[in-house]
């Protein structure tokens, strides 16, 4: 596989791994997603503060809101993620 395939994997995996845990294995209830956050982002975590702010991130999350996060959803966060983290090194070179 290629590195792009092996990261669109590695996603999905990371993703099952989680939504598996409780209900519904398409959707990441709240629980599943605040485990998913806390344990494979925890540098993005560390500026999370408080219970609201994680809160307000579901809640923006959630399109169709049904307070759970599908994999259309978790993939609009991670891609917001690495839009911004890509601009935050594009301009750190600068």
């Amino acid at each position: 596989m290629t590195d792009l395939e092996t990261s669109m994997a590695t996603i999905i995996a990371v993703f099952q791994k989680y939504s598996e845990r409780e209900g519904d294995k398409h959707k990441l209830k709240k629980s599943e997603l605040k485990d998913l956050l806390h344990d494979e982002l925890p540098a993005l975590m560390a500026h999370v503060k408080d219970q609201a702010t994680l809160d307000s991130l579901m809640e923006g999350l959630d399109a169709d809101g049904d307070a759970e996060c599908d994999f259309q959803e978790f993939m609009t966060f991670i891609s917001m993620v690495t839009v911004c983290c890509h601009e935050f090194f594009e301009h750190e070179d600068e």
